[in-house]
């Protein structure tokens, strides 16, 4: 009887899949155990985040920084932009450690950066939010 198995590859899937998991759980242990060692602020459990808060401005990039599945940053942490940030952590569900090397290929400039403008570029301060309520001036 033939081996029906040969010449069958084997595929590992590296996004959405338990792969990714895996790659997010450990980029959360890192993120948690670097805001547990530097904040100073409340941790707090918000839109499916650890937020540490409090944390010196050296120990995050821009405004804050979503590890995995923790936020850090020292004060940035409203509603609005945790919201932002609860996309960066979907997106480290779906890509695992692939997303910081992605997030790289993207590029610094967060008006090319696909994540970013996933994320909502006014939700994370990238661009001004519009007022409402006010007439416009313009005829």
């Amino acid at each position: 009887m033939p081996d029906r198995t040969a010449g069958r590859t084997l595929r590992i899937r590296l996004t959405d899949s338990p792969v990714s998991r895996l790659g997010y759980w450990w980029a959360t242990a890192v993120g948690f155990t670097w805001g547990f060692i530097w904040s100073t602020g409340p941790i707090e459990r918000r839109h499916g985040l650890i937020v540490f808060t409090g944390m010196p401005k050296w120990t995050f990039g821009r405004g804050g920084s979503c590890v995995g599945g923790c936020y850090l940053t020292n004060h940035n942490a409203g509603d609005r932009v945790l919201g932002h940030e609860a996309v960066h952590r979907q997106q480290w569900l779906t890509y695992g450690m692939l997303f910081p090397l992605l997030y790289f290929i993207a590029g610094r400039d967060p008006l090319k950066n696909r994540f970013e403008i996933e994320a909502g570029l006014e939700a994370g301060g990238y661009l001004p939010t519009p007022r409402r309520g006010r007439a416009s001036s313009t005829p």
